[in-house]
């Protein structure tokens, strides 16, 4: 039977609330199998599992009770291996590096923050900073909307603006909320966002993190931001090999 691990957390860990299930219907049994002075939360892998709601919800529950008492590391949901033995053997391989990183995100959370553009209000913005489109707006205006030309060159011109504003903004995420967090994790571009970045924020600063998202909220109107956590420190496990080997890694959105 394959195992599914959900993290990883010291041998020492506060032991795990009774009858803790997992993901599977029913509910896999969640166990500790301890390796020297590491540990990891599995349980056996359903087979054909999937990444719908009520099975991505039993990961986040998992992680969300372990790491109330102590810091874990979190696996991608998916994260399967062959057996037990393997799952040991990865932990004795890479105890230095999963050692480091308990102790560096002790007491830390991630933020994902997400941006992208108010449609309306930014065409506003890149339309009264250049002075090349209002004029080429207004000319065509006054020749009754202008030639497929000028129509087309217009734009192209406003299409430019807007991606350059897209990547000043994405720069200005960044930068604003790095001073409130100990680390940053720059996401894989998706369509939609122009911004995709996680932040490594101490428990006790979380409140002055958000705050400074409400800044960056105001001082931008044209931006859309949507923030996700506190979450465990999914970005973070890495530098270094995160998850064991044999693994396979499931989508991250859900199946309806």
């Amino acid at each position: 039977m394959s195992t599914y691990v959900y993290g990883i957390t010291a041998s020492s860990h506060p032991a795990l609330p009774e009858d803790m299930g997992g993901v599977g219907d029913p509910a896999r049994p969640v166990r500790v199998l301890k390796q020297g002075e590491l540990a990891a939360l599995v349980s056996e892998a359903p087979e054909g599992l999937r990444p719908k709601r009520r099975e991505l919800l039993a990961h986040s529950n998992v992680l969300a009770e372990v790491g109330a008492a102590g810091c874990v590391l979190p696996m991608r949901f998916g994260s399967v291996a062959p057996d037990e033995d393997t799952v040991a053997s990865v932990l004795a391989e890479r105890a230095e590096h999963y050692k480091e990183r308990l102790t560096a995100l002790d007491g830390r959370v991630e933020y994902n923050v997400k941006a992208s553009h108010a449609e309306e209000a930014v065409l506003h913005r890149v339309m009264s900073s250049s002075p090349e489109i209002r004029a080429l707006t207004e000319a065509n205006r006054q020749a009754g909307g202008g030639t497929y030309e000028q129509r087309l060159q217009l734009g192209e011109m406003v299409v430019a603006a807007v991606r350059a504003q897209e990547v000043e903004d994405a720069t200005d995420v960044q930068h604003t909320l790095e001073p409130a967090a100990d680390a940053v994790s720059v996401g894989p571009e998706s369509s939609g966002w122009l911004a995709n970045v996680s932040f490594l924020v101490a428990r006790d600063e979380a409140e002055t993190f958000l705050t400074a998202v409400e800044q960056l909220r105001k001082g931008h109107p044209h931006l859309e931001l949507r923030v996700n956590g506190p979450l465990p420190p999914y970005s973070f496990v890495e530098p270094g090999p995160a998850e064991p080997a044999g693994t396979t890694v499931g989508p991250e959105s859900a199946e309806e």
